[in-house]
């Protein structure tokens, strides 16, 4: 992902991770490291629930665990070589949406595309890229006010009512310099906790190869109960060029 209400210099080292937390609620977590002249917003757009409206969405602070990624990957070490044996309405009468403190930066839950006009000019995308996506007409939006510069940003972190019962969503589309192109370039490292998404998935796992849980190599405290501490965490990196669209797996 990113879709960003303004023009950003880069954009690099997206991390994601998501889980079910209930068939009808997901957590995602999200960080990246940004570069740009002016204060901004990301736009995540979520399959919220059919008819879920302003309380569709609860943020969560991560701001105590800024290396919640660096220690995600560390479940992901290379193996050693083979050779070493082991074993709302519009108008202008409409309430501003609630801007909620998440450590370092504040987010807004948009319920539904027409609840943008309820938020400030510069945090909205044009009406015209919006034409572009309809895959999001019901959607819901969070969306994360930033500030202008080089950042890396501690993780940005939400649970949400989702529709899909069976599957789970990684926000990847590419909204960059006001524009929507059919292909993207990435540089995405996505993590998931899943019954099994698919063979292109790592396990995670210690350098002999055997299964390593995430309680091995997370500070679960600090990650606020958004993983199963004793089950594996999945691992598919995505990078280059490639069509812009959002990533599904099973839940």
């Amino acid at each position: 992902m990113c879709m960003f209400s303004s023009p950003v210099k880069a954009v690099e080292g997206t991390n994601i991770f998501v889980r079910k937390t209930s068939p009808t609620s997901q957590v995602l977590v999200y960080s990246m490291t940004y570069q740009a002249n002016a204060e901004l917003a990301m736009i995540l757009p979520l399959p919220k629930s059919l008819g879920a409206g302003e309380d569709a969405v609860t943020f969560i602070d991560l701001s105590s665990y800024p290396f919640f990624f660096k220690d995600m990957a560390r479940g992901f070490e290379e193996p050693r070589p083979r050779s070493i044996s082991a074993e709302g309405a519009k108008g202008l009468a409409a309430p501003t949406l609630k801007v909620h403190e998440v450590g370092s930066f504040e987010a807004s839950w948009v319920p539904a595309l027409s609840d943008f006009i309820r938020l400030d000019g510069r945090f909205r995308l044009p009406e015209k890229i919006w034409g572009q996506l309809p895959q999001y007409a019901d959607y819901g939006f969070a969306v994360f006010k930033l500030k202008a510069g080089e950042k890396t940003i501690h993780p940005m972190a939400l649970e949400f009512q989702t529709r899909e019962p069976n599957r789970l969503f990684f926000p990847t589309v590419h909204v960059h310099n006001g524009s929507v192109e059919p292909k993207a370039l990435f540089h995405h490292s996505l993590y998931c906790q899943s019954e099994y998404p698919g063979a292109s998935w790592r396990t995670s796992a210690t350098t002999w190869g055997e299964p390593l849980l995430a309680c091995n190599f997370i500070d679960v405290g600090k990650a606020k109960d958004l993983l199963l501490p004793n089950q594996v965490v999945f691992k598919r990196s995505v990078v280059g060029r490639r069509p812009n669209k959002d990533f599904w797996v099973a839940g």
